[in-house]
């Protein structure tokens, strides 16, 4: 009989001896190396699904989160019907600025630059107190469970079903960022003035298609926009119903009132519905980013005409745009952090 150590170096070095010991060895060996890759695949696969948003990854840890988040926006929704659309325009403006992170939710601090003084942010992004108050009432819950970057993602999907449009299941497990991008946030969000080739190409940046762009572009039947972002439009583009323009221009002068207000949609602004893209088939557009897409020719034309006549297309789009959007670059796993305070970093 041949001790273990002699049998080990006989079959390493010499392969005359029994096929039978040489097989044994060799299926042990082999099945070793088998289950040290097993190992490498199962904690790849766990790092892997860790990385991964779930509709339950609270189920445990803050069961009611939903509940409270619903709650609160109800609240909100019934105070001011407008704060629906301001609440969708952050979660879009954070998003696309190093992914849905909560980053545009950060003040800024004597040591600190946030994204709320960026151009397309500065005294017209808002709804900042809303996402606030849910904070405290889901901390009072859940103490340091649930992201600020998550708790706009639900805020954003209740507002919308709130005034009347689609719900769906929201992607969880996002963690807040510790740093911000005023210069991203600056170059990277859409603006109102921009043409269609831009907005494309910005939203190809993100990896959403031209029916992202027109679908998510419907987010505008609900919300306001300040005068200085289509006072241009209406004054001095000729794709747009005379009527329409000189009905909004008795609230935008040539100069001044930059901040006044006009309804997005010109019909049903509270009520998310479809009637947006009834209005740039009509020529009234408010903003030239919106009648750009019944502007010519090119599949968004035609996608703009179903939209028109076909609301569950558009919210059944709508809502898978949205989640597809809020998938964009989130900070998982160990990355990031929980806030306790969504305006400032731990």
């Amino acid at each position: 009989m041949l001790l273990h150590s002699q049998l080990t170096h006989f079959i390493v070095f010499s392969f005359s001896s029994s096929s039978r010991y040489f097989y044994i060895l060799f299926s042990m060996a082999t099945f070793t190396k088998l289950c040290v890759t097993f190992s490498i695949l199962v904690s790849l696969l766990a790092c892997f699904t860790n990385a991964q948003l779930s509709p339950n990854f609270y189920g445990r840890t803050c069961p009611t989160l939903q509940s409270i988040v619903r709650s609160e926006m109800t609240k909100a929704i019934n105070n001011e019907a407008r704060i629906g659309a301001s609440i969708l325009r952050l979660f879009f403006h954070d998003c696309f600025v190093n992914g849905c992170d909560g980053s545009i939710l950060l003040d800024d601090t004597a040591t600190f630059t946030g994204e709320k003084n960026a151009g397309p942010n500065k005294n017209s992004a808002r709804g900042f107190e809303v996402i606030d108050t849910i904070k405290t009432s889901v901390e009072a819950s859940c103490n340091a469970t649930v992201s600020c970057a998550d708790i706009l993602a639900l805020a954003t999907r209740d507002g919308i079903a709130l005034l009347g449009g689609p719900s769906w299941i929201v992607p969880l497990g996002r963690r807040d960022a510790r740093t911000t991008s005023q210069s991203a946030a600056n170059s990277q969000i859409p603006g109102p003035s921009s043409d269609l080739a831009t907005l494309t190409k910005m939203f190809q940046n993100k990896g959403l298609t031209l029916n992202d762009l027109t679908v998510l572009s419907g987010a505008h039947t609900i919300g306001q926009a300040e005068c200085q972002f289509f006072r241009t439009r209406i004054y001095n583009e000729t794709n747009i119903d005379t009527n329409f323009a000189t009905s909004r221009k008795t609230n935008c002068p040539v100069s001044g009132g930059d901040t006044n207000l006009a309804p997005l949609d010109s019909l049903t602004p509270t009520t998310f519905d479809n009637n947006y893209y009834n209005d740039l088939i009509a020529n009234k557009g408010l903003l030239h980013s919106d009648q750009v897409l019944f502007n010519g020719v090119g599949s968004q034309v035609s996608l703009v005409r179903t939209y028109s006549r076909n609301s569950i297309a558009f919210r059944r789009d709508f809502a898978a745009a949205m989640v597809k959007m809020s998938r964009i670059s989130p900070l998982t796993g160990t990355n990031g952090e929980i806030r306790k305070n969504c305006r400032l970093v731990n």
